[in-house]
């Protein structure tokens, strides 16, 4: 089994460690050591696992080390990811035993992806690196997921949507077919996308409209 931590502790890091638990009850893969976070006290526990310290204890860690980056608001999880810089650290991506892909030949899959419970994807599908696809989201036929981006429980992504690096997508979202989504865009929850979305807005509504650049 290969050490594993999580980094981030709040509520979306602790579902994680309930999903690596499920992948060990299929496939015992994962030993998992505990948390980084920069938030709290080294050795602070959580969920009957330790705080292994911040940032700068995780790049002076000693031995090879699988870690999640558990932060669903992309730009906090690039910044993340741009100060860690251990060689011995890699990204696996996790998939929950109770998510469906369709045709695993024509789906690919960067690193570094949370892939939750009850989530469905097709066929013809690039999701790229440290994507978060949390439970029941649904993604169709020859989409394109830019990395860092994340879609919060019970969004709808219909077929052939182009969905730029750093999107943030709230719970229970649509997305109509064949539109695109820009860069580091905001989709607000329950909203209902039928038109292209342009880069670094926030957009919410029935349809979905920008309601503010950033």
């Amino acid at each position: 089994m290969k050490d594993i931590a999580i980094f981030g502790v709040g509520g979306f890091g602790r579902e994680v460690l309930a999903l690596i638990k499920d992948i060990n009850k299929h496939d015992p893969t994962w030993n998992i050591v505990g948390f980084f976070d920069d938030g709290y006290e080294k050795g602070e526990m959580f969920n009957n696992l330790p705080n292994l310290g911040n940032v700068e204890d995780l790049n002076e860690w000693k031995t090879p080390l699988s870690l999640v980056v558990s932060i669903g608001y992309p730009v906090i999880k690039k910044k993340v990811l741009d100060r860690i810089n251990n060689p011995l650290v890699d990204y696996p991506t996790l998939i929950h035993p109770l998510a469906w892909i369709g045709d695993k030949e024509f789906v690919k899959i960067g690193k570094g992806c949370i892939i939750c419970a009850g989530t469905l994807i097709t066929t013809n599908i690039k999701i790229e690196d440290f994507v978060i696809l949390n439970l029941n989201c649904t993604v169709g036929h020859d989409t394109i997921i830019k990395k860092y981006s994340a879609f919060m429980p019970s969004v709808n992504i219909s077929g052939e949507v182009k969905i730029g690096e750093g999107v943030y997508v709230g719970t229970g979202a649509k997305i109509i077919n064949q539109l695109e989504i820009g860069d580091y865009t905001i989709v607000g929850a329950g909203a209902v996308v039928t038109k292209t979305l342009p880069a670094h807005c926030t957009a919410v509504g029935m349809p979905a409209k920008p309601i503010k650049f950033h």
